[in-house]
């Protein structure tokens, strides 16, 4: 997958595409994969890099919605447990089981949510990740050593799914290509087409050019996020907003706050939301937060309240409370939740994805989340090949294999979330054993993945290596901003690039991770 190749494909193309996708995260790549798959002519735009957003900042859990079985939500519930399962079978490679024990300190808790659980498990039925079953307080103790025991008289352990965001993105960027899809990042659309007030095709801004293209299409989909209303109101400016944005907070700990592989469920916090704390890249994750917010931002920062909420509420289950400068990072991501007639609550807002075709033809998909990506997107396929008047074809994702498939990538080690890639990446070192070497001591980041980010996933920059290619950024990002020059050196070699764009991506990428700090 080389960015090149992509925009030579763009220059010499003279008829129309089937799709046009805007968007490069989870609805966008997923539709690019589902159009490829039933070989439509497609092209996915993104206007920074993929996932570079919302997709790259979740709790990385695959599941089907604990909160939403509270809710009564029992259909998106079923929908997510059936795409877990899909998900899993096509990517074992970036998707596990993983089990979450959820501490019991009140009498009615065990039989409350247990009852809950076991609900969970039946509508799970043959995709189920495992069984829940009741825990005592000896066992409890066990799986979370570090667990609050003042109080503690049991648990219950279910099983959900855990995956790494980012490098499923790349994974499907590259599925995509893989089926004659064309893929780019760093191309900002700037305006929709229009023949007969139609919707025609798109002009884009190569952000690393500065080229101009203008490419037709016979329908353009709108799979931006956060940032849907902005290509609507491309389309119509007279239209209102249906993105009731919500910002999500998680901070990063030292795996000593959770030793072992089982996470933690807090059904209840002082907000009534659901809180966990999952093991993940040998780090802990905790959150999430849900605040309303009114102005949608490529980067979004955390807000100290939303970080002293998590702070307080974890620390009610865990023995060893973790304080600000215990937080290797903090990140935050926002929500597209779609509430067309308006809402304040963000938490009560439905999670349900939305498709929308506007009278010029514009097809918008919002909201939703991860692990539905792939019903959402045949959902949005299916409509765009109605308005685009294209043939008629099967979704053909339920069977698809994603880039990188391997049953056993475990026998990888570090490289394993490559999958099939993992071979290659250890080639590059046997070729140069220099390519072996860490980009920092504390970090498990070799020089071979930075060649083989700007090789083979079009990585751009610094940015792109750290925080997505690799999870650096968000695993220690005091770290990562010490390894970004030995990173822009390698980076500089395969790009071309000289000792200015060296220091610039360096300055840059220190200015950005320095938001993920907390002081």
């Amino acid at each position: 997958m080389k960015r090149e190749e992509m925009v030579a494909r763009i220059r010499s193309k003279s008829d129309a595409w089937d799709l046009i996708i805007i968007g490069g995260g989870a609805s966008g790549l997923g539709t690019a994969v589902d159009a490829t798959s039933r070989g439509y002519r497609t092209l996915l735009l993104e206007q920074h890099d993929f996932a570079k957003g919302t997709s790259s900042r979740s709790t990385k859990m695959v599941h089907g919605g604990v909160r939403y079985l509270q809710q009564g939500n029992i259909a998106l519930v079923l929908e997510a447990l059936r795409e877990r399962g899909i998900l899993q079978r096509n990517a074992p490679h970036l998707v596990h089981s993983l089990p979450f024990v959820v501490p019991n300190y009140d009498w009615w808790e065990g039989p409350f949510y247990g009852a809950g659980l076991k609900m969970y498990d039946m509508l799970a039925g043959k995709l189920g990740f495992g069984r829940s079953r009741f825990l005592t307080r000896e066992r409890t103790r066990e799986l979370i050593p570090t667990v609050e025991t003042e109080g503690l008289r049991g648990g219950i352990i279910y099983y959900d799914g855990q995956f790494d965001d980012a490098r499923l993105a790349v994974d499907l960027a590259q599925t995509a290509v893989t089926q004659g899809g064309t893929i780019l990042n760093y191309m900002r659309v700037t305006a929709l087409l229009k023949v007969n007030d139609m919707v025609s095709g798109v002009q884009v801004h190569d952000e690393e050019s500065g080229e101009i293209y203008e490419l037709t299409g016979k329908v353009v989909v709108n799979a931006t996020g956060p940032f849907t209303d902005s290509i609507r109101m491309m389309d119509d400016s007279s239209l209102k907003p249906i993105i009731s944005p919500s910002q999500g907070v998680h901070l990063v700990l030292d795996k000593s706050f959770l030793p072992g592989d089982t996470a933690i469920m807090v059904p209840h916090t002082s907000d009534g939301r659901v809180l966990f704390a999952v093991p993940w890249h040998n780090r802990v994750v905790v959150g999430t937060t849900d605040t309303p917010i009114d102005t949608v931002l490529l980067e979004p920062r955390p807000q100290d309240e939303e970080i002293g909420f998590i702070l307080d509420n974890v620390a009610r289950y865990l023995a060893k409370h973790p304080t600000r400068q215990d937080v290797l990072s903090a990140y935050a991501g926002v929500r597209p939740l779609v509430a067309p007639g308006g809402s304040d609550d963000t938490a009560s807002v439905s999670r349900d994805e939305t498709i929308l075709v506007s009278p010029s033809g514009l097809v918008t998909v919002a909201g939703g989340k991860w692990t539905t990506y792939r019903k959402m997107a045949e959902g949005t396929v299916d409509q765009a090949a109605q308005i685009g008047q294209l043939p008629d074809r099967p979704c053909a994702t339920v069977e698809t294999h994603i880039h990188g498939y391997h049953r056993n990538a475990a026998e990888f080690g570090e490289l394993s979330y490559y999958g099939t890639d993992a071979v290659q990446i250890r080639d590059l070192m046997h070729q140069d054993p220099s390519l072996a070497e860490r980009v920092h001591p504390e970090l498990q980041c070799l020089a071979a993945q930075v060649v083989w980010a700007v090789r083979s996933e079009m990585a751009r920059s610094v940015e792109d290596f750290l925080a997505r290619r690799t999870r650096a950024l968000l695993l220690d990002a005091r770290r990562s901003i010490e390894a970004a020059p030995r990173v822009a050196e390698i980076m500089a070699r395969e790009l071309g690039r000289d000792f200015a764009w060296q220091a610039e991506q360096v300055a840059s990428y220190t200015a950005q991770a320095n938001g993920y700090l907390v002081r």
